[in-house]
């Protein structure tokens, strides 16, 4: 109980400022309850517009939070992600705007049905340090389109990102429709209680359950980003080159920092020590030393780097085996650091209880796909799943049998990327999903409407009832 009271103390001051922004946003939205779909897009262009002339300032922030993230990384993973979202988005809204017609049943004719997609309103969004960008960007995006007002709530562990976007915002839009708050956690937990429309949060199932808790109290409706421990399985028939790739290419952005990353591997026993050895190479020619490397990105604070390494210690204190992979000492000030693979890992070890976020990698060898997937089933539902076999019969096989978020198939994390397809958890990796169409439909109320003119069918079952209504029913619900 004392974590949750902490989690619910913020300042009056942040109090104050938050619940006026969200009057004023409630206001405008009353206002304007339906935005033109010419007033949406001008809205998007004005983002994108924003972000893009921008880029160079906010590289810079994030580079200043991470205390060494690499430029490139923050191009292809947060400013181009951005950039593809919106265009996406201007192409398809108005073709989402439109009202989807709907079948009426003979007892109600004449007359129509359809589904109008309604903005909610006040649109809540938390954003984490990891991605703190793109991971900000993309549901106002979404919320946008759907025609809402947007408060966002950025970490406090980025704070020259977070102070950054704040300046762009307020020259890019009124406060009445986006406005960004930054603060400490203190306030992050205030944002939480906020009587919004909708609440989406990307963060650790920690927080998550306490946001939840904190929006179930104004029945805010809430979707759930969280993560978990995202599984990458080696099929028997893949060459392993071809595996390690994409698996190390999926580990090292952002050093492992990643919702999705590859959390551990699941390996066919004979080839475990070969893995090793390629990827061994494969990250060595990726990464030909870390220090000072400016591809490889630090670990944002020392806080969770102390985490990481108290992981490594729990597990070689049991057993564990750790290959280093990169220089095991960096003297360049960042908190660069290498990769670790944990082989002979069990289940009492931290690292395989927790989501690791980093450069950490357990490798876990199996003696069949049955028993490769049942260890799968056996734990929480993750985020993602990666596969990696070129045996289509397998693939549909791993895809039907197993539960996750997304999936990918021979590859990582690049489906986060398909505009067209939802993002998004399953229990305790989260809930609700985001992205493209399914934004739109997140930050909207589909509503059903039925529409009757001058002819009243109806008037034949009205009281008081008789042989007509029995003829009515015999007519068209008994055959």
């Amino acid at each position: 109980m004392a974590a949750t009271a902490e989690y619910l103390q913020t300042s009056e001051k942040d109090t104050a400022l938050m619940q006026s922004v969200l009057a004023a946003q409630q206001k405008a939205y009353r206002s304007n309850p339906m935005p033109a779909v010419e007033e949406r897009i001008a809205n998007l262009k004005k983002l994108k517009h924003a972000i893009l002339s921008h880029q160079h300032a906010i590289i810079e922030a994030i580079n200043k939070d991470f205390a060494g993230r690499s430029r490139n990384e923050t191009l292809f993973a947060e400013i181009m992600p951005i950039a593809q979202g919106i265009n996406d988005t201007i192409k398809r809204v108005r073709q989402w705007m439109k009202p989807s017609r709907r079948r009426v049943g003979h007892h109600l004719q004449p007359g129509c049905a359809r589904v109008v997609y309604q903005p909610l309103g006040v649109i809540g969004i938390m954003v984490p340090w990891n991605y703190p960008m793109q991971l900000s960007v993309l549901p106002l995006v979404g919320a946008l389109a759907a025609g809402n007002c947007v408060m966002i709530k950025m970490s406090e562990f980025t704070p020259n990102t977070a102070e950054c976007f704040a300046r762009i915002m307020v020259d890019t839009f009124p406060t009445e429709l986006v406005a960004v708050l930054n603060g400490d956690a203190e306030m992050a937990a205030a944002f939480s209680t906020l009587p919004l429309d909708h609440l989406l949060f990307t963060g650790s199932a920690q927080v998550g359950r306490r946001v939840m808790r904190a929006a179930a109290e104004n029945l805010t409706p809430v979707t759930l980003e969280l993560g978990g421990k995202s599984p990458a399985i080696i099929g028997e028939d893949i060459p392993l080159e071809d595996a390690v790739e994409r698996i190390c290419f999926g580990k090292s952005i952002n050093a492992g920092q990643t919702c999705v990353a590859p959390d551990y591997v699941l390996c066919p026993r004979d080839k475990q020590d070969a893995f090793i050895e390629i990827y061994r190479k494969v990250f060595n020619r990726m990464y030909p030393q870390l220090e000072g490397n400016q591809d490889y990105t630090s670990i944002v604070n020392e806080r969770q780097q102390q985490r990481l390494q108290q992981l490594v210690i729990d597990a070689r204190s049991q057993g564990a085996t750790v290959d280093v992979i990169g220089e095991n000492s960096i003297a360049d000030g960042s908190r660069r650091m290498p990769l670790h693979i944990l082989t002979n890992v069990s289940d009492e070890m931290l690292v395989m209880q927790e989501e690791i976020f980093g450069p950490v990698m357990p490798v876990v060898p199996y003696d069949s796909l049955a028993e490769a997937l049942e260890f799968v089933r056996d734990r929480p539902r993750p985020l993602a799943l990666y596969y990696f076999s070129y045996d289509k019969l397998t693939q549909e096989y791993v895809l039907n049998t197993t539960h996750s978020g997304g999936v990918c198939i021979n590859d990582t994390l690049l489906h986060v990327v398909v505009d067209d397809i939802p993002f998004g958890g399953i229990g305790p990796s989260g809930m609700g999903h985001y992205h493209g169409h399914d934004g739109f439909l997140t930050f909207s109320k589909a509503k059903g409407v039925l529409i009757k003119q001058t002819f009243n069918v109806a008037k034949f079952i009205y009281p008081p009832y008789g042989g007509k209504l029995q003829q009515l029913i015999q007519m068209l619900f008994i055959r």
